[in-house]
């Protein structure tokens, strides 16, 4: 699966997850839609990430750390509170994540490796005096 599919897919489940926990909880904190704004703001750049652009893609790399890194204190809460409908919740958020992490990661590598290969073709073909 390519990148920009799973930076949407964590996009739209941090959006959704987010906004049934809002809307289920008793309590509405304004701090449960963290991850709503995230989720938003991570789908409206994903055809830039979808077009390679590496300002865009750096960008929602560091959304999508930050989102992880926050999600991990309310995972951590549900658990102690034994709120499993809560913790089921935020694991996925952290699940998909991950796994939006994994792929940028994975992207990123194959994309140095790429400009690499490329540089070495260029030295030992097109640089000849």
């Amino acid at each position: 699966m390519k990148t920009h599919i799973i930076s949407l897919i964590n996009g739209f489940v941090l959006i959704i997850i987010g906004l049934f926990g809002y809307f289920t909880s008793e309590v509405r904190p304004i701090t449960a839609l963290i991850p709503v704004f995230f989720g938003t703001f991570i789908v409206l750049m994903n055809n830039g990430v979808k077009k390679e652009n590496k300002f865009i893609s750096h960008i929602v790399v560091i959304l999508t750390f930050m989102i992880l890194i926050g999600l991990l204190k309310p995972l951590f809460s549900a658990i102690d509170r034994g709120d499993n409908p809560a913790t089921f919740r935020v694991f996925l958020m952290v699940a998909t994540t991950i796994i939006a992490m994994v792929y940028f990661i994975k992207s990123f590598i194959k994309a140095r490796k790429a400009k690499r290969w490329t540089n070495m073709l260029n030295l030992l073909f097109l640089d000849q005096d």
